[in-house]
């Protein structure tokens, strides 16, 4: 049985990480959520699992919650309430679902309180992948990926070091505009970006797949999570969304991570790691699939790519102004002050006014992150 607080319950990730835990139910214990606003949701999940605490984002919603859950559980709130849960004594390991840096503070605390941490919020290694790491070697705990296509690296790698690859390869569905021409891209509506063809998934990460952004942000996250360059850290589509990531080894061979997509298989791996547990949800039909298709992708209608690559590439504080400025312009997308085009055309922006900051401390990125964001929104 692993004692599993979860950050982050009522979104894409946590409701998917609650059909996990609801799966498997003699090897994983659900022993804090924390959510955002979603107090009606929480509740039921509360009221369902029983974990010894939650926390909700809004101080006066807390008081409501704890009315409608009764006593015996613990009701924090805040930025405070999400680091109590992820130093709670009991826990084996602190899964982070949480959208955007709101989940660096409490990775960072559960890491230092020994917990195993489940990383969902590729922000957290985007902003501060060095220290992250630094850290979990420090006090002797692991760094687990949830995100499928970092999974499947992981699963793929099986241990072996760094010096043996020749090459990362980050798989990317293309999205929903992959075949799309050019000159049709200043004319997308929010309604159309928010349709993914292969996962069903939150507005922020749904976008940042149609601009391909997730991919550039995953390309820092496994440079981090995998000690490894830029330079060998690669993306092809598949737009099957079957391959989920490989690794190419020095000699020539390439092992691969497949199954229809599906987060729970992701998410299982990470929370009964090193075992495999067995698991009806997801079903692979190879024949029924018919045919796995390859594209390189195409960095002049989505130049996300290579605005990441820079920033991976220097690194310092500018994958966290990357990161900080494009959270704010798929914000002022999904609320219709800005256009599709307009989302890379901030970021570039952004990235080129900045002074980098080399090896900074937290403080550094953390003010590094809010003026990424003033100027992004200026």
């Amino acid at each position: 049985m692993k004692n599993v607080v979860l950050l982050g319950s009522t979104g894409s990730i946590g409701t998917s990480t609650v059909k996990v835990a609801e799966d498997l139910p003699d090897q994983i214990r659900l022993i804090g959520l924390g959510a955002g606003n979603q107090v009606d949701l929480l509740a039921k999940q509360t009221l369902r699992h029983c974990p010894m605490a939650v926390s909700v984002a809004d101080p006066k919603k807390a008081d409501a919650l704890r009315q409608t859950i009764g006593g015996g559980i613990q009701v924090h709130s805040g930025a405070e309430g999400l680091i109590k849960l992820a130093t709670l004594p009991e826990a084996d390991i602190v899964l982070i679902a949480i959208v955007g840096t709101a989940g660096l503070q409490p990775a960072l605390a559960a890491i230092r309180a020994g917990k195993d941490i489940a990383i969902a919020s590729k922000e957290i290694l985007v902003m501060a992948g060095e220290i992250v790491m630094n850290e979990a070697r420090k006090y002797g705990v692991k760094v687990l990926a949830v995100d499928s296509e970092h999974s499947a690296i992981f699963q793929c790698l099986d241990g072996k070091p760094s010096d043996s690859v020749r090459a990362l390869w980050l798989t990317a569905s293309g999205g929903p505009f992959r075949k799309t021409p050019k000159e049709e891209f200043s004319s997308i509506t929010v309604e159309r970006a928010l349709k993914h063809p292969s996962w069903v998934m939150g507005n922020k990460i749904t976008i940042d797949s149609a601009t391909l952004f997730n991919k550039g942000l995953e390309m820092i996250e496994a440079r981090w999570l995998f000690d490894i360059e830029m330079a060998r850290v690669k993306v092809v589509v598949q737009p099957q969304s079957v391959v989920h990531s490989m690794v190419e080894f020095v000699d020539g061979s390439i092992l691969a991570q497949m199954s229809t997509p599906d987060m729970c298989l992701p998410i299982q791996y990470a929370l009964t790691y090193p075992n495999r547990t067995r698991s009806e949800r997801v079903q692979t039909n190879f024949a029924k699939l018919g045919q796995l298709t390859f594209e390189e992708p195409d960095e002049d209608r989505f130049p996300a790519l290579k605005l990441a690559r820079q920033a991976g590439e220097i690194g310092g504080t500018l994958p966290a102004v990357l990161n900080a400025a494009n959270e704010v312009a798929v914000d002022a997308f999904v609320n219709r002050h800005k256009t599709f085009v307009g989302i890379t055309e901030t970021v570039a922006r952004v990235i080129a006014a900045h002074k980098v900051v080399e090896q900074p401390k937290l403080e550094q990125i953390l003010e590094a992150d809010a003026w990424a964001r003033i100027e992004a929104a200026r």
